[in-house]
């Protein structure tokens, strides 16, 4: 039995990166013998095991053969025979295929190493097209890897695979797990920029392809496109470090624009109204998580108006907190303002521009937390107590934003 690490973890130590997760590959052995030895078993559809003490994963040398469509399509073999080369062979890229003796010997028989000081992304057979996954896992690693380049034989293998409807046989689960992980990344629109080139994009996330070529009034937006704007957007969230639904909200707030007869460019009227339909379905449709889904429904319907906070009236604030549940979920409403703060810098020449919006949004929020609703509901009829709370809450945040008007009515 021989064991040699393999994978993310020799990759990156090869660049210099922190290992996170380290995974080896077993050579000549048995399942028998890996619990023998005090493995646990936790692979479903191949061999994979637990180390007993340190509980990193141990997987039996393996080879795939495609049976069918789909990323699960494939038959896999575990026996003993396997070889290390054979293992290596099936894996999706050059510097992923890259084995680490226990001597700290590297093995690399598909140019890993030559690869990694070309920052190039390069497959390691033809069997590439047989996985539609590896179109998603490139384009997350283009977004990971800043400084990297696809081999045009590799790109052309990719549109290959988005050509013969692979991708549309892609798990929803599965799509929005690698879209998640490279949202997460240092520079998301770059897995965006790749799956358009690929043409996967159309594919997986139509309502954000057609953003491309949609133009905006330049006198807001300097960048014109309305894709590269949303590009920018993104961009600018993973640069504030922002969290995993703040993210996707930057990515799916402009949806709408995408649905703009052309007659009516570069103007957008309506547009939120619009997004708010396509979220959903683009939500329910690749399996987004709630957490997701509900920030970027809130920002892809409220967005404009937080832009324009200053100018709202009192009551049409109170209305919006009530909508978006502020008062109960104040730590959402905060990740909201991020989202609108990424829309509103992600533009050429905006990005280190101020915008008090947000602070005009907070300071009412603070204002209507300040109502005591349970004394306001002690005193008095409880036939009344939710408008007496809403008045309430209306007058304070008059007081907050000094803006008394005698014509609002809670």
């Amino acid at each position: 039995m021989q064991i040699y690490a393999v994978g993310g973890a020799v990759r990156d130590e090869l660049l210099g990166l922190p290992v996170k997760d380290r995974d080896y590959v077993v050579v000549g052995s048995t399942p028998e013998a890996m619990s023998k030895l005090g493995y646990q078993p936790v692979g479903r559809d191949f061999p994979v095991f637990l180390h007993p003490v340190t509980h990193d994963e141990y997987a039996l040398a393996r080879t795939e053969r495609k049976t069918t469509r789909g990323y699960k399509g494939f038959e896999v073999s575990a026996a003993p025979e396997v070889t290390l080369e054979q293992d290596l062979a099936r894996r999706d890229l050059t510097i992923n295929a890259i084995a680490k003796a226990e001597t700290g010997e590297l093995i690399d028989p598909y140019g890993g190493c030559r690869d990694i000081e070309a920052r190039v992304f390069r497959h390691v057979s033809a069997a590439f097209i047989e996985d539609p996954v590896r179109v998603l896992r490139v384009a997350r690693f283009m977004a990971r890897f800043t400084d990297f380049s696809i081999a045009p034989e590799t790109l052309a293998l990719m549109r290959e695979i988005v050509s013969s409807g692979e991708v549309d046989h892609l798990v929803a689960e599965r799509v929005w797990q690698e879209l998640a992980r490279g949202l997460m990344e240092a520079q998301p629109s770059r897995m965006f920029e790749t799956l358009r080139a690929c043409g996967a994009l159309a594919r997986i996330m139509p309502e954000v392809d057609r953003l491309f070529g949609v133009p905006q009034p330049p006198q807001y937006h300097p960048e014109i496109d309305t894709g590269i704007h949303v590009m920018l957007v993104v961009d600018y969230s993973a640069a504030q470090n922002y969290t995993l639904p703040v993210r996707f909200a930057a990515l799916t707030h402009d949806l709408g624009k995408g649905t703009t007869p052309s007659a009516e460019w570069p103007r957008h009227h309506g547009h939120e109204a619009r997004s708010v339909g396509l979220v959903k379905a683009l939500c329910q449709r690749i399996r987004v998580p709630n957490e997701c889904r509900d920030l970027a429904l809130m920002t892809a319907r409220y967005h404009g108006d937080v832009h324009r906070a200053q100018q709202l009236r009192p009551i049409t604030i109170l209305n919006m907190l009530e909508a978006t549940d502020a008062m109960r979920r104040p730590e959402r409403f905060a990740q909201f303002l991020q989202a609108c703060e990424c829309d509103a810098r992600g533009r050429p020449g905006f990005e280190t521009c101020d915008y008090p919006a947000a602070d005009h949004l907070r300071n009412a929020l603070t204002a209507a937390q300040s109502v005591d609703a349970g004394a306001i509901a002690h005193n008095g009829a409880t036939s009344d107590v939710g408008e007496r709370i809403r008045a309430a809450r209306l007058l304070a945040i008059r007081h907050a934003l000094g803006v008394m008007q005698d014509d609002d009515v809670p």
